[in-house]
């Protein structure tokens, strides 16, 4: 079918457009994967430590947290610092006041959102495992923000539905998705729901550092992506925009 017209707030299609100048720098990288800044760009690329010397703007609290992740043996999942400020930067854009995050391991990119809400503002924070969680949970007190975090432990699945059960359906302004990869579709439809016209939905790890150019057979979870990534392209529901920033991010705009 006819994709339709853009139409969705001024402040979300003045962002969209700013975004382009995000891929067209991201469309100079090749694939790689750092510590502290997952990036298509490469860990070793001068131009990586460019984009962060003059873009990043870390609260100290946020830089507190992204080391003692890094220090983390499973530090690589956090979100890469330059597109957690993107997310923040999106969400004070269409002036959010209720966020969806699926999958938060130690915290970063809930912090970061956390900060520019509006103190009535609030993160719905979805994850399985709180050993993660509790490394950043002391600097979101830190930061004054913890009244802002409605954590839930528990398969995000669960809370998704007991959101749209008590009626919250269409009530989000914004939701990232970096979970169980298999489970993307699903977080996705549930989303879409809960989230208004003229939100966001924020899809992490579209790139999978490349595999998606040829899925094994055996990569389950790249090949949940790459259908996904398919599925939006021809989803009539959302306009889209797939930027080449950490392992690759689809912005999907709700119309």
């Amino acid at each position: 079918p006819e994709m339709p017209l853009f139409s969705v707030p001024k402040e979300v299609a003045v962002g969209t457009a700013m975004l382009g100048v995000a891929f067209a720098t991201g469309m100079l990288a090749v694939f790689g994967t750092p510590r502290s800044s997952k990036s298509i760009i490469g860990k070793s690329s001068p131009l990586c430590q460019y984009i962060l010397d003059h873009s990043l703007r870390e609260h100290p609290i946020l830089k507190k947290l992204r080391l003692l992740t890094d220090d983390h043996p499973l530090g690589r999942m956090m979100v890469s610092c330059d597109q957690a400020q993107l997310m923040a930067n999106l969400v004070k854009l269409i002036k959010a006041k209720k966020v969806i995050e699926i999958g938060v391991f130690t915290g970063y990119n809930t912090l970061n959102m956390a900060l520019v809400l509006p103190d009535n503002g609030r993160v719905i924070a979805c994850d399985i495992n709180e050993d993660y969680v509790k490394i950043g949970k002391p600097l979101w007190k830190e930061a004054g923000v913890e009244h802002k975090i409605d954590l839930r432990i528990k398969p995000a699945i669960q809370t998704l539905d007991e959101l749209l059960a008590s009626g919250e359906a269409e009530t989000f302004d914004f939701a990232f998705i970096d979970a169980d990869k298999e489970s993307y579709n699903e977080y996705y439809e549930k989303c879409l729901r809960l989230i208004k016209k003229g939100g966001i939905i924020a899809i992490d790890n579209v790139l999978r550092s490349g595999r998606v150019l040829k899925p094994r057979k055996d990569d389950l979870e790249t090949q949940s992506i790459h259908r996904l990534n398919e599925k939006l392209l021809r989803d009539t529901r959302v306009n889209i925009s797939m930027l080449p920033m950490g392992d690759g991010v689809t912005l999907a705009f709700k119309l």
